[in-house]
């Protein structure tokens, strides 16, 4: 199924569906980045915070 496999075929439904795996997987991704930083960043900047209760 992959480009470097032997059963790779050039027809357009491999280059779709791959093309189509390859941009959710880029997207999810880069998302779950965003949220690994944003919830970092939010845990160091409340972290100097006093509680309140």
């Amino acid at each position: 199924m992959f480009p470097f496999a032997f059963e790779w075929a050039n027809d357009p439904v491999h280059f779709v569906f791959m093309g189509s795996l390859y941009a959710v997987l880029v997207v999810l991704f880069i998302f779950m980045n965003y949220c690994g930083i944003r919830a970092t960043l939010d845990w160091l900047c409340k972290k100097d915070e006093p509680h309140h209760h």
